[in-house]
């Protein structure tokens, strides 16, 4: 695993989904004009006690949660195998929110990959863990328009919205700017594990 910021047409091979990412994940809490294409949507599959979510996080990520553990109430673990990120940040905080509410741990499958908003979603476990070669990537949010977060003055009320998700999720305010540094929007930036660690990630 490298920490280093990579441009999303490098390693577009190996991750199909992660164009989404200019306009995801990291990105302004509202509605974003990119929708999933039909086979990117996001699929959960239930085994035994965990819930495996592969595919970009919609706008009803979180009728989608709560089907899942209407349906499926011996579920205590949300497992992230391949989340591209989010077309909904608002959405994804409050499918993050469901997850804490209802005592769930989430956990980063080995050599998958949880980039953007799929990283927001993540911090919503009680408990979190992350596999052995797993990619958990990071960058600057766009709106997908001309706001970014670097034009925005720091003092603007919309990074508040992050650093407070952020703290509530339990991990530090910190990592909302590294995380604005770290790559552009066009760009993921992959942590390390220690990193992921320092940052208060993972819980174990």
């Amino acid at each position: 695993m490298t920490n280093k910021a990579f441009p999303i047409n490098r390693i577009a091979s190996w991750l199909p989904l992660l164009a989404v990412v200019i306009l995801v994940g990291c990105a302004a809490p509202v509605e974003k004009r990119l929708e999933p294409q039909a086979d990117n949507i996001l699929s959960i599959e239930v085994e035994g006690n965990s819930a495996y979510l592969s595919g970009v996080l919609g706008h009803d990520l979180v009728q989608q949660l709560s089907d899942l553990v209407r349906e499926n109430p011996n579920v205590t673990d949300i497992v992230l195998v391949d989340v591209p990120g989010s077309v909904d940040q608002q959405a994804t905080m409050q499918g993050a929110r469901l997850i804490r509410h209802l005592g769930l741990n989430t956990h980063i499958a080995s050599t998958g990959y949880v980039l953007s908003g799929g990283v927001d979603l993540f911090l919503g476990g009680v408990e979190r863990s992350i596999g052995a070669g797993a990619g958990v990537g990071v960058h600057a949010w766009s709106d997908g328009t001309n706001v970014t977060a670097k034009n925005l003055n720091v003092t603007d009320p919309v990074h508040a919205v992050y650093v407070n998700f952020y703290l509530e999720m339990g991990a530090p305010e910190r990592f909302y700017w590294f995380s604005l540094n770290a790559a552009p929007a066009d760009r993921v930036y992959f942590l390390s594990p220690e990193e992921e660690y320092d940052f208060q990630l993972v819980t174990e």
